[in-house]
């Protein structure tokens, strides 16, 4: 992918991989896996990785993956925000694969990447606390050397498929080889003896969160243990990719909603002629539509940033989620304003993007929050 366009090659993967959503996902399933506990159904999940390997889109081949890059990766995430599919690739896929990638040693991918990219094994990051913050500082959570390993105590929060995964990947304090504290990564079996896992309730049933208690849990290192920075350069890479990936799941679920609510308008009748046919209504489509093609060019591009290895790139997705989130947000309450009464209403669907909208907005941390990432990173 360039900067500006997409190859004919990432077409046909979008165009394929929108037609088998469509198919397979239709909203009447979104609607029976956000009523269960886990959220997501591990069958199809298997099934949609043996049929598209999406799961393995983004890690390298001598781990198991396909390697492509994060122009790629967006898309997938885009088209699964576009069907509001519920599976676990952003805390899979995404989050933990990026995660070790970016600071596992040579051995730990080669163990850790094949099943994740296979969709045998689901993974997730654990980092944020009860406070909410996305930043490495707030970490509180505290490794303990005990004889040849070390042991976790403390707790995380808001932790995307955190109930349900089969492996987690920790972000916590630990002693470096001279002692000093600093960060690091563990990784935690989902059934590991002392780790307590409950649901949260949230606005979103469409992306199930949730809450880990750490009691003296046993816990594997992943990558070195330093003694300063430790694992805090690796989280905030990290985050960052997360933020241009949930920018283009953010996009393609207000693209979606654009549509639904043109269509909508299309066929609703009012003084007998369409509601799309007043000034008024076709000023709002033409502001939609404005907006979700700006939000999509900025994510698009910080998705290239990625992949060239751009010096802005830390900005630039910054400026990419702050924007897809306004975007999605505003999207999501013009539809249902068209929607007119039906739009509130539980039997109609718009009300499953609007949530996902109002969840993904503070995701990583809201448009504030990125808007000062990029304002400190560009002034640097």
């Amino acid at each position: 992918m360039s900067k500006f366009s997409f190859s004919s090659e990432q077409d046909e993967f979008r165009t394929n991989l929108r037609r088998y959503l469509a198919d397979q996902v239709p909203t009447r399933e979104v609607r029976r896996l956000m009523e269960t506990e886990t959220g997501w159904d591990r069958a199809f999940w298997r099934r949609l990785n043996d049929d598209l390997g999406v799961a393995a889109i983004h890690i390298p081949e001598q781990y198991g993956g396909h390697g492509f890059g994060f122009g790629e990766l967006g898309i997938v995430m885009e088209e699964l925000g576009r069907a509001l599919v519920c599976v676990p690739f952003l805390s899979s896929a995404v989050l933990a694969a990026n995660a070790i990638l970016n600071c596992g040693t040579e051995a730990e991918k080669r163990l850790l990447l094949p099943p994740i990219a296979s969709g045998e094994s689901i993974a997730t990051l654990a980092s944020t606390e009860d406070g909410g913050s996305w930043e490495a500082t707030a970490t509180t959570l505290t490794a303990t050397p005990s004889g040849g390993g070390f042991h976790l105590s403390g707790h995380k929060s808001f932790i995307v498929d955190g109930h349900s995964a089969d492996l987690i990947v920790v972000l916590a304090r630990a002693p470096g080889t001279s002692g000093d504290v600093g960060l690091s990564f563990f990784t935690v079996p989902g059934d590991a003896p002392g780790l307590t896992r409950r649901p949260l309730q949230s606005m979103d049933p469409t992306r199930k969160l949730a809450r880990l208690e750490f009691n003296v849990v046993p816990a594997t290192p992943l990558g070195p243990l330093t003694d300063s920075q430790g694992a805090a350069a690796a989280f905030a890479k990290t985050m960052t990719q997360a933020s241009v990936c949930l920018a283009n799941e953010m996009v393609g679920g207000a693209d979606r909603l654009r549509e639904d609510a043109l269509a909508y308008a299309m066929m609703r009748m009012q003084f007998g002629r369409a509601i799309a046919s007043f000034q008024s209504m076709k000023h709002k489509h033409a502001d939609m539509l404005l907006e979700v093609e700006l939000a999509k060019s900025a994510a698009y591009y910080a998705a290239a940033a990625l992949d060239d290895g751009d010096d802005d790139v830390i900005a630039i997705a910054a400026l990419a989620k702050a924007t897809a989130s306004d975007t999605y947000l505003q999207t999501a309450i013009h539809a249902i304003q068209i929607h007119g009464g039906i739009g509130f209403t539980w039997d109609n669907d718009t009300h499953l993007w609007f949530k996902r909208a109002k969840s993904s907005e503070v995701l990583f941390g809201d448009a504030a929050h990125h808007r000062e990432i990029m304002i400190r990173n560009w002034a640097a």
